[in-house]
């Protein structure tokens, strides 16, 4: 991941630009944590740490952007020649991507001297914020459609090409099978999935025509799209070309619906196949579903086995963004904080112990401060250490499977599509506790000089 020092806000450069300029070189701590739920959220999937490492480990400022600084007359000379030497040195704790984490709780924590732990803020959310956003908008969807499949269909209408891969990538994480996305297939290792659109069959005199020159070139991943002009006439064409394809030693592997009444029309289609003798080829619905259709349909007997989910995923539609933020917890070993009313912080470094059930179910998590000897499991591990990756990289398919096994310990109640479920058990260690109202003391006491 090369040339992404200038993917950052001009304001971080100021600041260190400033601390360069009074020696400010003391080591910081900031954690990446999320202030609120957006609606309908009661957790998030973490996703993103393996985007965040790489640019940790190669971020370096190139001869170009170096000049390009230099253009805008606002950094002195020897701050640009210290940019010139900049590697990141610090340490990084982290929840593994695939775990689930709550609302105040760090995903990520950097300890770092403090221009380099300002300096790499924009990255971080920006990488952070978008996996973790489309990954628990994901796993939504896996939730709604029970044992049915999920394909990733979003890459046309994402937010630019970048933010098609990383789509595909995090849904692949929240529980999605595969990806349309040809070269997220090849990035990632992803499987992909596609036929045809409609363009296909109106290109053809008559719509069989269209499903006999498909089987033809693709006698093993005939998946037919029946609803160009009628669902129920094109799903009987289907099963015409199913037999063709048995006599053949050939079999239709499944048709797709991407219009009208999804639920009803499935049945419908159903019961061509069957009567065809084709019930065992796959019935695949899109167009416009996200985890509220997917639980319409499913409600109302939907006879499919799979779902391509699109646009509503891949740009999370009704949680655009999280409330994410990057903030100063510890300088130059003393407890750092604000005290802004509804942006509060909590001060030093911290660890997240998970508690679980007898059963094994997720029971509560307490945010306590790193030294804490607290009962349950350490969410943040050391992940990098003074600018190394200090641990092997999972494979998203072990990703993948942290979030299914994580996942099935998390209680209904806090998953629920609609409406708002409670909110999981998160409370503060005492000794957080007594930290934060020391450091609040001590700030209001120096800046409004009050008791």
């Amino acid at each position: 991941m090369k040339d992404l020092a200038l993917i950052t806000d001009l304001y971080e450069l100021t600041m260190a630009a400033c601390y360069y300029d009074h020696q400010m070189f003391d080591r910081a701590a900031f954690s990446l944590f999320v202030r609120d739920y957006p609606p309908r959220r009661r957790y998030f999937v973490a996703a993103g740490l393996e985007d965040a490492l790489c640019y940790l480990r190669d971020l370096r400022f190139a001869p170009d952007d170096l000049e390009y600084l230099d253009r805008l007359q606002f950094f002195k000379k020897d701050f640009l020649s210290y940019l010139e030497g900049f590697r990141f040195s610090g340490d990084v704790q982290a929840i593994p991507e695939g775990r689930l984490f709550f609302v105040n709780e760090p995903v990520l924590e950097v300890e770092a001297p403090l221009i380099e732990a300002q300096l790499v803020e924009t990255f971080l959310i920006n990488a952070v914020n978008l996996q973790t956003m489309i990954a628990t908008k994901a796993s939504r969807c896996f939730q709604a459609a029970g044992e049915r499949q999920l394909v990733d269909f979003s890459l046309r209408r994402a937010q630019g090409t970048e933010a098609g891969l990383k789509v595909a990538r995090a849904s692949y994480i929240g529980g999605f099978i595969g990806t349309s996305n040809v070269l997220a297939g090849k990035t990632f290792g992803l499987p992909v999935f596609g036929t045809m659109a409609h363009s296909f069959i109106t290109s053809f005199d008559r719509e069989i025509e269209a499903f006999r020159a498909f089987a033809h070139t693709f006698p093993h991943n005939t998946v037919l799209l029946v609803d160009t002009y009628d669902t129920v006439s094109g799903a009987s064409k289907a099963a015409r070309i199913g037999k063709e394809m048995a006599e053949r030693g050939e079999s239709l592997k499944g048709v797709r619906l991407d219009s009208g009444n999804i639920a009803q029309l499935s049945k419908r289609v159903r019961q061509v196949l069957v009567q065809a003798g084709l019930g065992d080829a796959t019935i695949f619905a899109s167009g416009a579903i996200d985890e509220d259709k997917i639980l319409r349909v499913v409600r109302r007997g939907g006879d499919i086995d799979a779902f391509g989910v699109g646009t509503k995923m891949g740009v999370s539609a009704d949680a655009p963004y999280l409330d994410m933020a990057y903030k100063m917890v510890e300088y130059a070993q003393r407890p750092a904080l604000k005290l802004s009313p509804g942006k509060a912080t909590w001060a030093g470094k911290k660890q997240v112990f998970r508690s679980q059930t007898p059963a094994g179910k997720l029971k509560k998590d307490v945010i306590g401060l790193r030294d804490d000897r607290l009962p349950g499991e350490p969410l943040l591990q050391k992940v990098m250490s003074r600018g190394t990756i200090a641990a092997r990289m999972p494979s998203l398919p072990e990703v993948r499977r942290r979030f299914l096994d994580e996942f099935a310990k998390l209680d209904e109640r806090y998953k629920v599509i609609e409406g708002c479920g409670p909110f999981f058990p998160v409370s503060f260690s005492p000794r957080l506790r007594r930290l934060q109202a020391k450091a609040a003391l001590t700030v209001t006491r120096r800046e409004l000089g009050e008791s």
